[in-house]
C-alpha cells in the first residue's frame, strides 16, 4: 500500500486518531515552507510553492489546534525537559509572498514561525539560480538541448517533460563545486537559447528589511540562510565562513539581534559539512536546520542538524495529518 493510499485511509476510518494515541511520538517535528500562494503561470521555480493560501491556512489551523506551536527561542527549555511533542514552522530564502501571504494567516492565527532569510537576496535583489534555470527552460524555444560535458543525456523540453528538465538542471547545479556553476549557467543559457535573465524584474520577488522588523516585531523569528545561497558544502572553507559571517552581519545590523539560528541552503545531508559546523559555531549560531525528512527525537538530538519535512503544494489534507500525527511512519 502507497504512502498515500494509506493516509486516506487512516483519515477516512478514523485510524489514525486511533494511532496517534496507541503510538504516540515525542520530539520536534519541523514543517519547512518556501513559498505560498498560486504557482499557476510562473516562469520561476514551480516546486518552491509549498501551499496555496487556503491550504496554509488549514495546515496551520490543524497544527495550532492539535500541538504547541514553538519557536526556536524556546528549544532549550523543551529539551531541558526531554518529553511532549511539539511543532515549528519554517520558511526558507525569503519571497515577497512570506510576508503578503503567509505572514498575514500566523498573525490571525497567533501562531508563531520562523523565516531564514538570504540576505543577499533583500540587500541587492535579484533573481536565484533555481529561478532562473526555470525561466531558460520555459523560455526555450527548443523541444531539447543537450549540454556536453555538463549532462550525459539529452534534455528534452516538451511538455510534459518541460518540468522534468527543470528538476534534471537544478539538482546538476546542486550536485557542483561552487566555482562550477557560473559557467553551468551559461552553458544552459547557451544551450536553451533563452540566454541569461536579467536580474532587474526580481525587485517584488523578497521581502524588505522593513518587513522582516514588523513581522519580528510581532512575534517571528528571522534567522540566517547565508548571503548568497551557496551549497555550503560545495564552497571552500573561505567561502563558508564569509556566507555565514556577512548574513549575521547584515542581520544584526538590520534587526539588533545576533544571528542565533540558521537554515542550510539546499539542506541535505551533502549539503552541509564539519566545516561548516565549525563556521557556525565560531557565529554563535545556536541551533541549524537542515531539509530532508523526519523529525528529531530527544534521544538523537542534534543542534546542527534538525530535520525539517518538507512541505509541498500537492500534499492532500489527509496525507498532512498523516505526517504531523504519526511522523515516526509518514514524516
Amino acid at each position: 500500500m502507497t504512502s498515500a493510499l494509506m493516509s486516506r485511509t487512516l483519515d477516512r476510518t478514523g485510524c489514525r486518531t486511533f494511532l496517534g494515541r496507541a503510538f504516540p511520538w515525542s520530539g520536534v517535528l519541523v514543517l519547512n515552507y518556501h513559498r505560498v500562494g498560486d504557482s499557476a503561470g510562473s516562469a520561476f521555480d514551480r516546486g518552491l510553492w509549498s501551499a496555496t493560501a487556503d491550504q496554509f491556512a488549514e495546515q496551520v489551523r490543524f497544527c495550532k489546534s492539535h500541538f504547541d506551536v514553538i519557536s526556536p527561542a524556546e528549544l532549550p527549555d523543551v529539551l531541558s525537559r526531554g518529553r511532549n511533542r511539539y511543532v515549528l514552522l519554517t520558511f526558507d530564502d525569503g519571497y515577497r509572498d512570506n510576508y503578503d501571504v503567509a505572514f498575514p494567516i500566523l498573525a490571525a492565527e497567533g501562531i508563531p514561525a520562523t523565516f531564514f532569510v538570504t540576505t543577499g537576496f533583500v540587500d541587492t535583489p535579484r533573481v536565484p539560480w533555481w529561478d532562473e534555470i526555470a525561466w531558460m527552460v520555459r523560455a526555450s524555444g527548443k523541444s531539447a538541448a543537450r549540454l556536453d560535458g555538463w549532462l550525459p543525456a539529452t534534455v528534452r523540453f516538451e511538455e510534459p517533460d518541460r518540468e522534468l528538465a527543470v528538476r534534471t538542471l537544478l539538482r546538476a547545479y546542486k550536485s557542483m563545486p561552487g566555482e562550477m556553476t557560473s559557467a553551468y549557467l551559461d552553458a544552459i543559457g547557451e544551450a536553451t537559447g533563452s540566454g541569461r535573465l536579467d536580474p532587474a524584474p526580481s525587485g517584488d520577488l523578497w521581502m524588505t528589511w522593513n518587513m522582516l522588523r514588523e513581522m519580528k516585531a510581532r512575534g517571528m523569528t528571522i534567522g540566517g540562510h547565508t548571503a548568497n545561497h551557496p551549497v555550503l558544502a560545495q564552497a571552500s572553507r573561505e567561502t563558508q565562513r564569509r556566507e555565514i559571517g556577512e548574513c549575521g552581519h547584515r542581520l544584526a545590523t538590520e534587526l539588533g539581534e545576533p544571528m542565533r539560528f540558521f537554515s542550510y541552503p539546499v539542506g541535505g545531508p551533502e549539503a552541509f559539512d564539519e566545516i561548516t559546523r565549525q563556521c557556525l559555531r565560531e557565529a554563535g549560531v545556536q541551533y541549524a536546520f537542515s531539509y530532508y525528512d523526519g523529525y528529531r527525537r530527544y534521544a538523537d538530538w542534534d543542534d546542527y542538524d534538525i530535520r525539517r519535512v518538507r512541505m509541498e503544494v500537492d500534499l492532500t489534507p489527509d496525507r498532512f495529518r498523516s505526517i504531523v500525527d504519526l511522523p515516526q511512519w509518514f514524516a
